[in-house]
């Protein structure tokens, strides 16, 4: 069984006013199979969470620590992570002109794995795993998210996910942009890698309506850098009718919009 451990981890970003704390000591440890969902008002610090753990030079971390299995993560570079096992859905997809997602996808899989994978094997796996996002096939000859729409961004970025199979992986903001159909796709492809690899989720929810198609077993609510809560489902279900105001000290309304 995996383990990705975070322990009282500050982080902090450059503005023009200075260096500013975003994260102020969060710990959290997620195991493989498990899902744990990051809820909270905008500006709480989850997508600075999930950057940090992906190598974002933007995010400087100033204590605590990131282990997978007990490895130091902040020593390693980006795809020093990345083969190592873990994985970040992007809230806002780049795209990549000039290089089509066959050919992104099969580097990315023969930098992970060190070796290409079998040509006639990888090319059935990739068809299969679009077939099941309901991709048309004709995306694999198009340039990396060039003119895809939002929907098609975010089913490419669970593409990935199916194909590379990371230990853990962090989906930040999945959910956004989607129509109720394509979120139930994007959600099935989420439910089959867990159910094919026992990989690690980190589900950053920008709605509480996805966590009606993947379940998670850990709920934490995230405010002004810290964990203020946590729970099983059920608390999703208590952010859903009351919202975040109990948590804000200024008794101003904080809308379930999470950033």
């Amino acid at each position: 069984m995996a383990t990705l451990e975070i322990t009282d981890l500050h982080v902090s970003v450059d503005t023009e006013e200075g260096s500013k704390e975003i994260l102020k000591g969060v710990t959290l440890t997620l195991k493989s199979g498990e899902t744990h969902a990051i809820m909270g008002p905008n500006g709480s610090g989850k997508s600075t969470l999930a950057y940090s753990i992906a190598g974002h030079p933007k995010y400087t971390v100033t204590s605590g620590s990131i282990t997978l299995d007990g490895e130091d993560v902040l020593s390693m570079s980006v795809d020093e992570r990345a083969r190592a096992g873990l994985f970040l859905a992007m809230q806002y997809p780049v795209e990549v002109p000039g290089v089509t997602v066959s050919n992104f996808l099969r580097t990315a899989r023969t930098a992970i794995d060190g070796e290409a994978p079998k040509l006639r094997h990888w090319v059935k796996d990739v068809r299969t795993t679009m077939s099941e996002l309901r991709m048309d096939p004709t995306f694999a000859d198009r340039n990396v998210n060039e003119g895809f729409s939002g929907g098609e961004k975010k089913r490419h970025e669970i593409l990935q996910m199916e194909l590379l199979k990371p230990k853990f992986a962090v989906l930040d903001e999945t959910d956004s942009g989607l129509d109720v159909d394509a979120l139930r796709v994007v959600a099935e492809g989420v439910n089959r890698v867990q159910d094919k690899t026992d990989s690690g989720v980190l589900l950053i929810t920008h709605y509480t309506r996805i966590l009606r198609y993947i379940k998670p077993d850990h709920v934490h609510v995230f405010v002004d850098g810290r964990i203020a809560e946590q729970g099983g489902a059920e608390l999703a279900d208590q952010l859903e009718a009351e919202g975040y105001d109990r948590f804000v000290p200024t008794g101003e309304p904080a809308a379930i919009t999470g950033a």
